[in-house]
């Protein structure tokens, strides 16, 4: 090897490690930077003389790779929006809300709300995801993704579909043989028993439905349903719904309107006028078990209503949202509803390694690393998510400082190459020509 190609060794030398500092460098500047992945330093020999034994010189090069598949210990935050993938994969973001902006992949999710309730990171980059239908299903086509809001929703009702009702009827009342129905809401008969109970309309509404019981014979009681609202919310006049409850002799229910086999519901449909704008709405009233005391009862003490249990709620408005680890993600109402808005897919691919970096911590789609396969979490080979969580970078302070030590001298031996083969030099050219 000539003292020439020994300077050269030396050059090449400071350039491998010039930029073996520089990875080393920009893994400790980001060792709190959410989901950052290191870089890795790859030296490799360079030969003047390929395949010629004993008569070759090395220099050096240096790869600077990435580890991306190493995952990051997960540390809990109090953002219930802040995401960590447990597992394969990456988010799919975007570098913008609107249509057609850029698609990138991270493993940042440190996701607050914009301006307008669009998930961004802190880089910037905003959450894709699934918007589901009323019924929580996903889009069909696996493509349809858009930002994820979760401030878009104004507030949310739900209308009463089912309701318990828990009371005794007093068994020595008189009974009303010549009852026909409708007497107890026309006023012609008095009810031995009468309580008004609020349901909930389809848009959030408190509605008033009174429920009144006379005894008709031994161990049979007439029934009455009727709208105490305004009478021109309704298309058809009062009462809305009509029947019989019977009991056995030891005062538990027996039936209601001689159903095969017994049973303890029947449905009133409330019929609302078309002015109302209101949903057609039908409610499955439950009056207890069959042969049991858990809902209505004929024991000889005084009528009483112990109890109802409607479903449904007024209206409420968004309080905030959870992930879960499929990554669901549910609107919270603070009339205690909640409601499934959207779901966070991961995306992953065949070689993560062969990501290309860009700005924010993210990645971009190269020919090495394959296209991206977006499934949702926890399904296929996905990872779930975890929330309330972030994943630490996956640098370690000790490594870095090592390599940040041995680089520095690696570095200054090079430059002793370089000056002691420019003294040769020197000394090569002071030699006498003749």
């Amino acid at each position: 090897m000539s003292l020439y190609g020994a300077l050269n060794i030396g050059v090449a030398g400071l350039a491998a490690n010039s930029q073996a500092l520089s990875a080393t460098s920009s893994n400790i500047a980001n060792v709190n930077t959410v989901g950052y992945k290191i870089q890795t330093i790859n030296f490799q020999t360079f030969l003047n003389a390929p395949g010629l034994a004993g008569n070759s010189s090395a220099g050096v090069g240096v790869v600077i790779g990435q580890d991306v598949t190493t995952q990051g210990l997960p540390t809990s935050t109090t953002s219930n929006t802040d995401m960590s993938i447990t597992g394969n994969g990456f988010f799919v973001v975007a570098t913008g809300p609107q249509q057609g902006a850029t698609q990138e992949y991270t493993r940042a999710g440190s996701f607050t709300p914009d301006q307008v309730g669009n998930l961004k990171n802190a880089a910037g980059l905003y959450l894709m995801g699934y918007k589901l239908d009323s019924q929580g299903n996903v889009p069909t086509s696996s493509s349809a993704l858009s930002p994820i809001n979760v401030t878009a929703l104004s507030g949310k009702a739900q209308a009463t579909t089912s309701l318990g009702i828990q009371a005794n009827l007093q068994a020595s009342s008189t009974a009303v043989p010549g009852y026909t129905t409708g007497q107890m809401t026309s006023g012609v008969v008095t009810p031995a028993f009468q309580r008004t109970i609020n349901v909930y309309d389809s848009q959030g509404g408190s509605q008033p439905v009174t429920y009144s019981f006379v005894k008709t014979a031994a161990n049979t009681w007439a029934y009455e349903t009727a709208y105490a609202g305004n009478a021109a919310n309704l298309s058809t006049p009062n009462p809305i719904s009509t029947g019989t409850v019977t009991f056995n002799s030891d005062g538990t229910l027996a039936n209601v309107n001689g159903a095969a086999p017994a049973s303890g519901i029947f449905n009133m449909t409330i019929p609302w006028a078309a002015t109302t704008g209101l949903a057609a709405q039908t409610v499955a009233v439950n009056l207890g078990s069959v042969g049991g005391t858990s809902g209505l009862t004929q024991f000889d003490t005084a009528s009483t209503l112990n109890g109802t249990s409607p479903d449904g709620s007024s209206f409420g408005n968004v309080t905030g949202v959870t992930v879960s680890k499929d990554g669901t993600v549910t609107a919270l109402f603070s009339n205690g509803l909640s409601q499934s808005v959207y779901k966070i897919p991961i995306a992953t691919f065949t070689n993560a390694n062969g990501l290309g970096q860009v700005n924010g911590n993210a990645y971009v789609a190269t020919r090495e690393s394959g296209a991206a396969s977006v499934n949702l979490a926890g399904t296929g080979s996905a990872g779930g998510i975890a929330a309330r969580s972030l994943e630490a970078s996956t640098v370690d302070l000790a490594t870095e400082f090592t390599n940040l030590i041995t680089t520095q001298r690696a570095y200054s031996a090079s430059a002793r190459i370089i000056t002691t083969a420019n003294q040769m030099l020197q000394q090569l050219e002071q030699l006498p020509t003749n």
